[in-house]
């Protein structure tokens, strides 16, 4: 194991982060990536990242990464962190996780593997300067409760750091907290967390001084979010959700009463107090899986999911129940796995298979629909906006650069030559990419 010497955050960033309203702290992430998008919605308006690479352009460096992982890469000051699944031999004998649908009929995924091998679930943490191995922690190891999708990790949360601390997930087998040296300071055990054999995907949020976690599952029997002390991993309050299995990781919004925690989910969208876990209210669910992470915008949240049907509903944070908090709805061009974008009151939709849409944020209003990006491409990575250009990335290895606006614009396809399937982080002047093999860090080479 690599050890590094310790990298104190300024006092007043984590200030900013841990206690400033939603805006100030949205303010103080621009040189930093702390969790899942970001800060949960994928802009950045100002950075100063090339728009133009190549597997021998603008590269900073590429990192070899061991194992499997969907999760992005999170950046705090001079340290990155990841985590990954590094599969073993097979053990004979298991029994793979029992699961049963609502009309009572056992269920497995025809695309579930994973859950007879051992594993080791890791954190690791890359010098973001020089793409060095700091170090390594092995935060579980054995045979995982229940299986993964063939497409998917059993390292796909992304982790959270308040620069004390990360926060790594794995689902059933645990949500775990190391300092910046790896070192493992407390860990909470969720419970069985059923994924219906695919695996689970949604990723730890930090409010305050709690931990949010949202752990649905299955049948929505056990489901439930709670709130954790950051600093012990002692549960400050817990509410329980007759929601079935969801992946989308939460989103945080200034209501007009308060800051609020929006949850996607197939029975019902609901909106949270994150101090308290208290329901301040719902709308129509998604009546499909709920992948994609909310979208907040001035005074509209967006819920999407792709599949088995294709919907957005968009609503007013603060809203009440029923279909009269729903301000519009669109049933084309979501996807089933990435999470839109909004940015300057436009929602981009992008389905799985690179079809792009710009809707009006408030009104819902088509600006336009169904763009095909120039090559094929098969999205599972999320798209960010960088500066004004959205950043769309393929499993073929391809980025595309498009403009932001009511006009569809492609002003760039850059190729890495590697498989991506994580969403990217943006620190500073320098844009992540976890490939299927490596983590790379493209900044403009002329400017070091």
């Amino acid at each position: 194991m690599f050890r590094s010497s310790p990298l104190l955050a300024p006092t007043t960033m984590l200030a900013l982060l841990l206690g400033a309203p939603l805006a100030a702290r949205e303010r103080a992430i621009e040189t930093r990536w702390p969790g899942w998008r970001g800060h949960g919605q994928g802009v950045v308006p100002d950075a100063t990242i090339p728009l133009e690479w190549s597997e021998t352009k603008n590269i900073l460096w590429k990192t070899p990464i061991a194992g499997r992982g969907l999760s992005s890469p999170i950046v705090w000051d001079s340290q990155i962190f990841l985590t990954t699944a590094i599969e073993g031999d097979v053990v004979p004998g298991v029994k793979p996780m029992r699961h049963v649908q609502p009309d009572g009929t056992e269920f497995r995924h025809p695309e579930a593997v994973g859950d007879d091998r051992r594993h080791k679930f890791a954190l690791l943490s890359l010098d973001a300067r020089t793409g060095r191995m700091l170090w390594q922690r092995v935060l579980w190891e054995g045979v995982p409760s229940d299986s993964r999708h063939r497409k998917a990790s059993f390292a796909s949360p992304t982790p959270v750091t308040d620069g004390e601390r990360v926060y790594a997930y794995f689902g059933t087998e645990g949500l775990y907290a190391c300092d910046l040296q790896g070192r493992l300071v407390w860990t909470f055990d969720p419970g069985t967390v059923a994924s219906f054999s695919v695996g689970v995907g949604t990723s730890p949020v930090l409010y305050g001084e709690l931990l949010i976690l949202l752990a649905d599952e299955d049948n929505g029997e056990k489901s439930y979010i709670a709130g954790l002390d950051r600093r012990t991993g002692k549960v400050v309050w817990r509410t329980p959700r007759n929601v079935e299995l969801s992946w989308a990781t939460p989103a945080l919004v200034k209501g007009p009463d308060g800051d609020e925690l929006l949850t996607a989910g197939n029975q019902a969208n609901i909106a949270y107090d994150p101090k308290s876990g208290r329901e301040l209210w719902r709308a129509q669910g998604l009546e499909s899986n709920a992948i994609a992470t909310p979208l907040v915008g001035d005074r509209v949240a967006v819920f999407s999911s792709g599949y088995p049907t294709k919907i957005s509903l968009a609503v007013r944070p603060g809203a009440g129940a029923g279909t009269k908090a729903i301000l519009w709805r669109y049933d084309k061009g979501s996807a089933y796995v990435p999470s839109p974008v909004l940015y300057e009151n436009h929602v981009y939709l992008v389905t799985d298979k690179g079809l792009v849409t710009c809707l009006d944020a408030q009104t819902g209003a088509v600006r336009y629909e169904g763009r095909r990006l120039p090559v094929p491409a098969t999205l599972l990575a999320s798209p960010i906006v960088v500066d004004g250009r959205l950043l769309f990335m393929s499993q073929e290895g391809d980025t595309f650069v498009v403009k932001a606006g009511p006009e569809f614009a492609v002003e760039r396809v850059n190729a890495l030559g590697e498989p991506i399937s994580a969403s990217p982080a943006v620190a500073g002047d320098t844009l992540f990419i976890r490939g299927e093999k490596h983590l790379f860090a493209i900044a403009a080479m002329q400017s070091r």
